[in-house]
């Protein structure tokens, strides 16, 4: 690879792994002998500007370090730049990396593929709600999850997971079904209440929790999970199948494919990767194989691509 490469990070990803992520994959770049231009944000706003730059100097890939929120706030951008991505996993959950098959736990094999790795392109999702579009890599949650990802942003207090537990025990407290009022592939609205809805490019949120389980994001297709109004007992009971990705088969539980969905329900909030990107009603749609990134070269994801 003759041109240089661009290495955009996030230093505060994943509680400050991303300086660590970053620090090692820069490493290995100089090890293989590649030429490095490095971009570091502390923030969404100076990484939307540094992605800018990082185009404009025409690299021949570009490195990311850092969660799935990370890559999501900069899709726009590398979308229509065309460029190949190589993902370095360095978030809280980094499901999008779980998804294709890449190295969670070793900055040094990650970047690795952008020499050694097979390009595929993904899909992309969107959520358009009021007046914005917001671009998602793995699933966005409408409902009960919703509302405890808004609680846990709120708290100041505990730190760490702890956090997010009194959050879930706060939401359980609280927990009442929304009145969801549903329409997929533009059909006619179907009204009904339910504890959450997911929609879902890849199959796992929250760092591993496969609560789509079967989505690709090769195929063009959304995978909508919706659960029906439960109390506060069985929806305990219902996560550790959640966790096994076993909940498709119950009663409560339903799961259908779709090109688009739209949902709307007094007090909804919508989170896609990790933020909040819209409340009270939104449309979710996908931008079939959108994003190219590099994958293993012995992963199923990759093998697909072969025989595409």
């Amino acid at each position: 690879m003759d041109a240089h490469i661009a290495v955009l990070t996030n230093p505060f990803a994943g509680k400050g792994r991303g300086r660590a992520a970053a620090d090692a994959a820069l490493d290995r770049l100089t090890e293989r002998g590649a030429e490095v231009r490095v971009y570091s944000g502390a923030t969404a706003v100076e990484t939307k500007e540094l992605v800018a730059r990082a185009i404009a100097a025409r690299p021949a890939a570009i490195v990311v370090v850092g969660g799935d929120g990370t890559l999501s706030g900069i899709i726009d951008d590398l979308v229509a730049a065309a460029l190949p991505v190589a993902l370095v996993p360095a978030g809280t959950g980094n499901d999008l990396a779980r998804a294709l098959h890449l190295p969670r736990h070793d900055p040094s094999a990650a970047v690795d593929l952008v020499f050694d790795g097979t390009p595929r392109t993904i899909d992309v999702g969107e959520v358009r709600s009021g007046n914005g579009t917001a671009p998602f890599l793995t699933i966005a949650a409408l409902g009960f999850d919703a509302r405890v990802s808004e609680r846990t942003n709120i708290l100041r207090w505990p730190h760490g997971a702890l956090r997010y537990y009194l959050a879930l025990v706060i939401e359980l407290v609280r927990l009442r079904p929304l009145r969801f009022v549903v329409a997929v592939d533009g059909g006619a609205d179907e009204r009904r209440p339910g504890t959450l809805i997911a929609v879902g490019n890849t199959a796992s949120y929250g760092g591993g929790m496969p609560v789509c389980v079967g989505a690709d994001a090769t195929d063009g297709m959304l995978d909508l999970v919706e659960v029906e109004p439960l109390g506060r007992l069985r929806l305990l009971r219902l996560f550790p199948l959640l966790l096994r990705g076993t909940h498709l088969a119950r009663p409560e539980v339903s799961h259908r494919r779709a090109r688009s969905v739209s949902v709307r329900a007094p007090g909804l909030v919508v989170y896609a990767d990790g933020e909040r990107v819209g409340e009270h009603e939104c449309t979710i749609t996908l931008r079939p194989r959108a994003l190219t990134i590099f994958t293993p070269p012995d992963s199923p994801a990759s093998k697909e691509r072969a025989d595409d």
